[in-house]
């Protein structure tokens, strides 16, 4: 087994490791608009960081204990410190709370992984399952930031935590907390994703807990599924009022951002091959961008792009997306197709029905062109291609979560066992980074929303002092 990292030190050190990397002309990250900063707790690839840093903040420091997660963080905030290790190691800890009392803002995403203990009366903050979320209240109490974002799955709300955690993250009257639902695809992610936002701002500073308003698309339009005498088709249905049909306009328009389709995203790569093995390309060798989304993403890139390599697929894998439409899945699939083997070649383990089982109903989805994606997870045949039979690279799924094309996924170069390291290799480790993030456009604006808050509580300070 290879030697995880044994100290602070080490591990605050990743980027180190990374010099040896080849893709030429490094991405060129966007200049701080301001002195305000960030530091990002159970960041992983850089998501929220990323969004932050689009509106201007400055990234201080990330943290996280996947190895090669923290690689793509180092890779694409050189200016920043990263922290490899367990958050709950007194050596980790330390560096982090160093950090994070010279932020603005404390951002991050603990997992949570225990709300059955609300039915009970228990505290959540208590639980053993949630250590990494109390170690993010115990970093906010001890650095006390002007403000704070945390978030997570909706899952805790749906299970009645809400109350505990805005509880929590007061850190006893000390900030004001305001919980929030947020879709995604509402803030021109071209992806449904919807996750539960926790802001709070300090009280004294006169700062207003921001609330996020994005463009109610997901309530506007859907996908359905229609059936006839032919294969099944899937097209958009619009709610018959007026703000619903301007924004299905906006949807269709390829020049208009306040909502994004996939092919708006991702068209200009759709010619990449089937089990593309070649991962950096030219700029120059791939179509001009397609819409106002694809030149947004393109935006301060590197004459060469990387991330482009495609997954290998199956002759069953193929027979089966052939047959499914443009935003469809295994449920339109034909009975010859439902078989476990097509073609005579073994692939995955059986489970002896000669059919295919529920856990592979998952994996045959296909996008649709004229909708967002939805929620992508952490596997390359998490999602197909709307157009010809194939899973989408790293760089796609990367577009369809809003990460702009400088931003390159990587991992750790040490081979072999690493601790925090997830199992599957470093290309499904890059897959894992893109379907775990946060998507930057989202993040962006609730960074747009509290530096406006924090702007105009120092310009208050600044009248406060000359008048005093």
């Amino acid at each position: 087994m290879n030697k995880p990292f044994s100290d602070p030190v080490e591990a605050g050190n990743v980027r180190l490791a990374l010099e040896a990397e080849t893709v030429r002309d490094r991405p060129k990250a966007p200049v701080p608009l301001n002195d305000y900063t960030v530091v990002d707790l159970f960041c992983g690839a850089g998501g929220m960081s990323e969004g932050f840093r689009q509106a201007g903040f400055s990234i201080l420091a990330g943290s996280d204990n996947d190895p090669d997660a923290m690689a793509t963080f180092a890779r694409n905030f050189p200016e920043a410190q990263s922290i490899l290790g367990d958050i709950r190691i007194d050596g980790v800890r330390q560096q982090i709370l160093s950090a994070a009392r010279r932020a603005t803002v404390l951002i991050g995403g603990p997992p949570c992984q225990a709300f059955s203990q609300v039915r009970n009366h228990s505290r959540m903050i208590d639980d053993p399952r949630n250590a990494l979320y109390r170690e993010f209240v115990t970093a906010l109490k001890a650095a006390l930031p002007p403000a704070f974002v945390m978030e997570n799955v909706t899952g805790m709300d749906q299970m009645g935590a809400r109350d505990q955690i805005l509880t929590d993250l007061s850190i006893c009257g000390e900030y004001d907390v305001r919980a929030q639902v947020v879709d995604a695809a509402n803030f021109g992610v071209p992806q449904t994703r919807k996750r539960i936002l926790f802001i709070g701002t300090r009280r004294g500073t006169g700062m207003t807990v921001p609330i996020l308003s994005g463009s109610g698309a997901t309530d506007s339009i859907v996908l359905a599924r229609f059936t006839g005498d032919r294969r099944p088709r899937y097209q958009l249905v619009v709610q018959q009022n007026l703000f619903s049909m301007r924004l299905a306009e906006a949807l269709e328009d390829s020049e208009n951002l306040t909502a994004v389709t996939a092919a708006q995203a991702i068209s200009d790569l759709s010619d990449l091959p089937v089990g593309n093995r070649q991962d950096e390309v030219d700029w120059s060798t791939l179509p001009e961008p397609r819409s106002a989304y694809q030149r947004l993403m393109r935006a301060q890139a590197a004459d060469v792009t990387a991330n482009l390599q495609v997954p290998r697929l199956n002759k069953d894998t193929e027979l089966r997306l052939q047959g499914i439409p443009q935003g469809g899945n295994h449920r339109d699939l034909q009975e010859e197709l439902l078989g476990r083997y097509l073609t005579g070649q073994r692939w995955g383990q059986t489970n002896g029905s000669g059919r295919l089982s529920r856990k592979h109903f998952y994996a045959y989805r296909r996008l649709h062109p004229a909708l967002w994606a939805w929620t992508l997870n952490t596997k390359a045949d998490s999602v197909y291609h709307y157009e010809v039979p194939r899973a989408l690279s790293v760089r796609e799924m990367a577009r369809l979560q809003s990460f702009p094309d400088r931003f390159l996924f990587t991992t750790d170069p040490r081979r072999g066992p690493l601790e925090g390291r997830h199992d599957g290799g470093p290309a499904h480790s890059r897959y894992r980074q893109v379907g775990n993030a946060v998507p930057p456009l989202l993040a962006e604006r609730v960074a747009q929303r509290l530096l406006i808050e924090l702007t105009a509580s120092r310009a208050q300070e600044g009248i406060r002092m000359k008048a005093g």
